[in-house]
């Protein structure tokens, strides 16, 4: 089975929670598959995004391109509603000053229907996170 990045909203990816909120620069921005649209943070930290998955599916790669962030957590729920999540991975990120930070993690193969993921710290009052990637295969269900 082919590999398909499950974060897209394309993929029926849903972004069910989000911390702060901009008109110009809304939060379903990181699931449009595009680095030049982005969501951005409206200050004080933590702030989170929630990613909902159309069924349940085996990941084996988070991406996430974003700009200014510190420290970053990524959890993971299997249950049908966004809740009971448990750490995947928690990072503090390199500072790039004027370009992106790309990060990957690779993971061990696991399931997921929600991915959380949490800015705990950031080099500046404001974020943004331009795009988030989960590279999975769907679970036979």
């Amino acid at each position: 089975m082919r590999a398909a990045d499950w974060c897209l909203s394309s993929a029926g990816a849903a972004l069910v929670l989000a911390t702060s909120s901009d008109e110009q620069h809304p939060a379903e921005s990181v699931a449009d598959g595009s680095s030049e649209t982005f969501w951005t943070t409206t200050g004080m930290f933590p702030q989170e995004f929630i990613i909902g998955f159309p069924k349940c599916v085996k990941i084996s790669k988070v991406a996430i391109q974003c700009y200014l962030v510190r420290t970053l957590r990524i959890e993971r729920s299997i249950s049908k509603d966004p809740v009971g999540f448990e750490l995947c991975i928690e990072k503090d990120l390199q500072h790039t000053e004027g370009q992106l930070q790309t990060e990957e993690f690779p993971l061990p193969d696991f399931q997921a229907t929600y991915l959380r993921f949490i800015i705990k710290s950031a080099f500046d009052h404001f974020v943004s996170v331009h795009r988030v990637m989960a590279e999975g295969t769907a679970e036979n269900t």
